[in-house]
């Protein structure tokens, strides 16, 4: 019997929880090319790559985070993060401040 793909994703969360994003990563990719717009898998696919040092893949999932709902603070600062790891902080400063403007002034 196939996986669904809740248990793919609790998979990926559990892998993630115990400290391996890179596993978690391995686990997630393969569903997100079958859901490319589940946001919550998306989020952990995300997470999981920023946490490994996969910063350009990282910055991938957070930009479509990000354009599948450009009103997600939480993508905005994630993508922001992600470009300053890259020393991409002219990119990133406008995602800052817009999760800034989203979450009530905060710059973090």
């Amino acid at each position: 019997m196939a996986e669904t793909s809740y248990e793919t994703y609790s998979r990926g969360q559990q892998r993630f929880d115990m400290g391996d994003p890179i596993g978690a990563a391995r686990i997630l990719a393969p569903l997100a090319a079958t859901e490319p717009r589940n946001r919550t898998m998306l989020e952990l696919l995300g997470r999981s790559y920023f946490h490994s040092a996969q910063l350009q893949r990282a910055e991938e999932v957070f930009r479509t985070l990000v354009e599948l709902d450009p009103c997600d603070a939480w993508a905005h600062i994630a993508l922001a993060r992600t470009l300053e790891r890259q020393n991409r902080g002219t990119e990133a400063a406008p995602h800052r401040r817009m999760h800034a403007a989203m979450s009530g002034g905060s710059l973090d």
